[in-house]
């Protein structure tokens, strides 16, 4: 029995509102989450699920809506927490620090997880995904960071030259058959800033 999953990368947000949780997304995020919509319309898809921040929850929010669909939010599938308090680092800083933590996956700032706490986190919630809606096509709204740990969890070619390639908004289908991942592949890429 097949399952489906879409991961969606959140739509591009300012850094410069808010936190880490309460930012939303750009006027272009907003354009290409109506795009994200759109694409996913005829999917099919059964359930969608969203990490707990503002910025994936929007990015999902139409499919929802024109889906007739309520939206699944967990906790657990929250971004990275690279520090504490939900304080917003300026891509200056995050990048040099994503890179830092995916060689080596136990540093962490202080108040935030390492990217082995947060693997286990997030990949624990995909597991139980995959097991509870089995059969299912599901939309998941994420973030760059955990998706690529879930990702990677089932195929090492999701890693950090992956991440850094990805955009914002972003999809990627995959295909599990009994919990093994037979197929991934790429929906749609944001459109370019």
């Amino acid at each position: 029995m097949k399952t489906f999953v879409y991961m969606v990368r959140h739509g591009e947000s300012p850094k410069t509102e808010g936190n880490e949780r309460t930012r939303g997304l750009t006027l272009k995020g907003s354009s290409d989450a109506q795009i994200v919509a759109q694409l996913l319309k005829d999917e099919g898809i059964d359930t969608i699920i969203s990490s707990p921040y503002k910025r994936a929850i929007l990015t999902l929010e139409g499919l929802a809506r024109s889906l007739g669909k309520e939206m699944i939010v967990i906790e657990e599938l929250k971004e990275t927490v690279f520090i504490g308090d939900d304080k917003i680092l300026p891509d200056t800083e995050v990048y040099p620090l994503v890179k830092k933590m995916f060689s080596d996956p136990d540093f962490s700032l202080p108040g935030g997880e390492s990217f082995t706490n947060s693997q286990i986190r997030v990949v624990a919630i995909f597991k139980n995904i995959l097991s509870e809606y089995k059969g299912q096509k599901v939309a998941i709204g994420t973030h760059g960071a955990v998706m690529t740990m879930m990702m990677g969890y089932f195929d090492p070619q999701f890693d950090l030259d992956f991440l850094l390639k990805t955009s914002k908004p972003d999809i990627y289908k995959m295909e599990f058959d009994e919990g093994v991942l037979t197929a991934t592949s790429r929906l749609w890429r944001g459109t370019p800033e």
